[in-house]
């Protein structure tokens, strides 16, 4: 089986080190990819919203499975793309089509989505331009903090939360009228705070049976104590504890059951993952966000927890056997920690030679931002590397993770010292 694995962090790098362990596999690809990536296959440089290259690729290299990482290229319907066309519709793209993907792609098809199908999630409107005055009016009865969401794709940045009444106000005519997010904020959606714990559940689904993946939480804000602004994930855990047998049964019944039979009642073929970014208020899940894909880092920890074969799973999703494949889990806790470039999520310099990389044994090391010169591995993205652990518990993976970072040195790294020291009791 050859496979082409789409994206270059930390991410395409957990999928490809799984995909590598698979006794099906023949050939793997991954485009671009990054230095640790080119360590399980062969990185091919071609971008990943590059639909044509990656069509002739696929072609040259009798590629079997095309698994995309990002979601940009669903949102922008990669999968319709090798559907439409005689010449690739053969090749299983695990991943959602274009109207599937709008789940991510735009918030407000979501919240119309989860408000149709009773799936809980904060109360809502959505807002543009032309009722600017209305969108006003809408924060004036709202409780702080106020909670303002690009409609669109915004790299992680559309989503802000703000204390103060006026400084909504002005960032919301900021977003609609001076395109804050550019187009991802032509809607802004304004939804009511809620306060609890968040945490990331995945299914990997064949668009009519599905299977619940590990579940996780990651931390997203750049300093310690989740101060600071927000980033792509600086670390993650799996399990996490709180997410109990009678937690998991409700997101269960009330989030996932809903979610797959909405799906299918909209006449929506959704094939490939779903993330659903939950929030534990006071024992009950609700839905904060829907993404089309797997989380980063969450990948960096769900993944290692896998122990099935994850092309077994593939073929399940291509053929719509999924309900007939085995899923099995690594009992022991998985836990990440992401090192930096210095001044992330600003402004940050690349090309700082990477050392000690050599001396780690017992943890995985992911690559995230990385990139090879000669026999070197420097920096090249502002997530540089992520290190991940396996312990009898939390504690004893967080001990190994940290232990393994002090080894590891590159100019102005930054890593946060508090990785789910929350969690432990």
């Amino acid at each position: 089986m050859n496979v082409l694995v789409l994206g270059s962090g930390g991410r395409e790098h957990a999928l490809s080190w799984k995909i590598a362990q698979s006794s099906q596999i023949d050939k793997l690809f991954i485009a671009p990819g990054n230095a640790g990536t080119n360590q399980t296959g062969t990185n091919v440089d071609i971008p990943v919203d590059d639909f044509d290259a990656i069509k002739k690729f696929c072609l040259d290299e009798k590629i079997d499975y095309v698994v995309v990482g990002p979601e940009k290229p669903l949102v922008d319907g990669i999968a319709d793309f090798f559907a439409q066309d005689p010449d690739i519709r053969h090749i299983a793209v695990i991943g959602p089509n274009k109207k599937a993907a709008q789940l991510e792609g735009s918030k407000n098809f979501s919240k119309e989505f989860m408000k149709k199908y009773n799936i809980p999630t904060a109360k809502y409107q959505a807002f543009t331009a032309e009722n600017l005055e209305e969108g006003y009016a809408f924060l004036d009865k709202m409780k702080p903090p106020y909670v303002l969401k690009a409609d669109g794709l915004a790299a992680g940045k559309g989503v802000l939360i703000l204390d103060d009444l006026n400084e909504a106000k002005n960032e919301l005519r900021k977003m609609l009228e001076e395109e804050k997010f550019g187009d991802a904020s032509s809607t802004v959606v304004i939804e009511e705070f809620l306060d609890g714990i968040e945490l990331s559940v995945f299914v990997i689904t064949d668009g009519q049976s599905y299977k619940i993946l590990p579940e996780a939480k990651d931390y997203k804000r750049i300093g310690e104590g989740d101060t600071g602004l927000n980033t792509g994930g600086m670390g993650a855990v799996s399990p996490v504890p709180f997410a109990d047998t009678g937690f998991m049964d409700k997101v269960e019944n009330q989030v996932i059951i809903p979610t797959i039979k909405g799906l299918k009642n909209e006449g929506i073929d959704y094939r490939g993952f779903i993330f659903f970014g939950l929030i534990n208020v006071k024992k009950d899940p609700y839905v904060i966000e829907y993404n089309c894909r797997l989380g980063d880092p969450e990948t960096e920890v769900v993944i290692p927890r896998l122990k099935s074969d994850i092309l077994e799973l593939f073929e399940g999703v291509a053929t719509r056997t999924l309900s007939e494949r085995d899923v099995v889990f690594d009992d022991r806790t998985a836990t990440c920690v992401m090192m930096v470039s210095g001044g992330y999520p600003g402004q940050y310099e690349k090309e700082k030679n990477i050392n000690g990389l050599n001396g780690i044994f017992d943890s995985i090391i992911f690559h995230a931002g990385t990139k090879q010169d000669g026999p070197t591995y420097v920096t090249a993205g502002g997530r540089v590397l992520c290190v991940t652990s396996y312990g009898k518990n939390q504690e004893k993976a967080l001990e190994k993770t940290y232990e393994n970072l002090e080894k590891i040195e590159f100019e102005k790294a930054y890593y946060r010292k508090d990785i789910g020291f929350d969690l432990v009791e």
